[in-house]
């Protein structure tokens, strides 16, 4: 009887140990959802209007609230003027890291974005219903063609350009839509004050 029991318990110890069996590499493969990887905004570029936050650790007079102004520039105490456009918030803290080291040894800059301004974007030519664009969220190029109504008829679709103000002049980008469309690359994310031509 003793040995009965014995093995109905080993029996059932088999049969749970089946039931919380892992599952095979093959059966994990054949159970995956057929979606690609997503794809990810770049990161927040600073632009005009925005009010920023500049942290200098144990340093009270160099911790400055600021606004950048229209010509995409901050000042700051022993600084003086520094670029903020177009700039992520880690690019400028770098920057005024940079311009502090004259000053003090190893400096600690934090660089907060207290608001965000609404960015905008800008589409012309051959499109049904051409503006502004507004960038409080990422927006793709294909985005906003498809906010201003979409293409004309005779638009150029191959030949779409992105104009994009840079520290170093204007940038050119050349944007095909039906390649956009069809391609599963990274998609170009607008910046603020960026401007998408569409010609004929």
């Amino acid at each position: 009887m003793k040995h009965n029991t014995i093995v109905s318990s080993l029996a059932a110890a088999a049969l749970a140990l089946c039931a919380f069996a892992p599952v095979s590499a093959k059966d994990k493969d054949d159970k995956k959802p057929a979606t690609a990887a997503p794809t990810f905004a770049e990161e927040y570029r600073l632009g005009a209007g925005d009010k920023l936050r500049i942290e200098v650790y144990k340093d009270a007079q160099l911790s400055q609230s600021v606004q950048i102004r229209p010509d995409g520039k901050i000042t700051l105490p022993l600084v003086g003027d520094v670029e903020a456009t177009n700039r992520t918030p880690i690019e400028l803290r770098d920057a005024i890291v940079t311009s502090l080291k004259e000053y003090m040894t190893n400096p600690v800059v934090t660089v907060i974005v207290v608001e965000a301004t609404a960015a905008t974007a800008y589409v012309m030519g051959e499109v049904y219903r051409p503006g502004s664009v507004n960038l409080q969220a990422p927006l793709t190029v294909l985005q906003a063609l498809a906010l201003a109504g979409g293409l004309k008829d005779f638009a150029d679709a191959k030949n779409i350009k992105i104009l994009r103000k840079t520290t170093t002049g204007v940038q050119t980008i050349a944007f095909n839509y039906k390649d956009a469309v069809k391609s599963s690359r990274a998609p170009i994310y607008l910046r603020p004050g960026d401007t998408v031509v569409v010609p004929d």
